[in-house]
């Protein structure tokens, strides 16, 4: 009995395996669904919301929605572009993020899918919220105005690392990465070459004396944009 289905993305018929998700099986037929939080080796949990797409008419996280024989997936309709290109704009006005002067520009995934949705401004209020940077550590350092709340940090340090540095503390609007000391990375078990310290999506973690070790305009999304790897798959 074949494991072989196929299903529907926008309009073209694409041959999956059963059990991958949405995501999974895009990436293999090369059509790139932009994500944030969804990283290789790590289970997804859906979290940044950027890969949704319609499956069978119904809005789905494509990085945790498993593939059907006959299903019917829109990923590129108008709807579901602006849907993106809203909750990335939140994303940009709800943190403090400052592109021109970020160690991360240009390597800088939510940079990158801005560029790649079309995204050169923004069209709601900077919350401008007060928020605390650890520089504790001897070689790692955490700027909490430029986390996203993608988790990808609590994923890998618990999947990966196998040490639960980081985890998720409060709800709503308070909802915050922490770490699993007293508050300061320094007293955890974390390490420079920990994957969780190179699973940040933007200039959150940020490992020091490297910054800029790689020039503006030389970068990764500076020579082609974000998703091209699979595009051309």
């Amino acid at each position: 009995m074949s494991d072989k289905i196929t299903f529907s993305l926008d309009g073209k018929e694409i041959t999956a395996t059963a059990g991958q998700t949405i995501m999974q099986a895009a990436d293999e037929a090369g059509v790139y669904i932009p994500r944030l939080c969804a990283m290789k080796d790590v289970v997804p949990i859906g979290s940044c919301r950027v890969c949704v797409v319609k499956a069978n008419g119904r809005c789905q996280a494509s990085c945790t929605q498993p593939v059907e024989a006959g299903m019917v997936v829109e990923n590129e309709t108008k709807e579901i572009i602006e849907q993106r290109k809203q909750i990335v704009e939140m994303l940009f006005v709800e943190g403090n993020h400052f592109c021109m002067f970020c160690e991360k520009s240009g390597d800088c995934e939510l940079q990158a899918v801005a560029y790649k949705l079309g995204i050169l401004g923004e069209r709601y209020p900077f919350l401008w919220q007060d928020r605390k940077v650890d520089m504790s550590h001897p070689d790692i350092m955490i700027d909490h105005n430029r986390c996203i709340l993608c988790g990808r940090c609590v994923s890998a340090s618990a999947e990966l690392d196998n040490k639960g540095v980081f985890e998720f503390v409060g709800r709503g609007h308070e909802r915050r990465i922490a770490v699993n000391s007293e508050g300061l990375l320094k007293d955890t078990k974390a390490e420079l070459t920990d994957k969780a310290m190179e699973s940040c999506p933007v200039g959150c973690i940020v490992k020091k004396r490297v910054g800029f070790a790689v020039p503006v305009g030389e970068r990764t999304y500076d020579k082609k944009p974000i998703g091209s790897d699979i595009e051309g798959a």
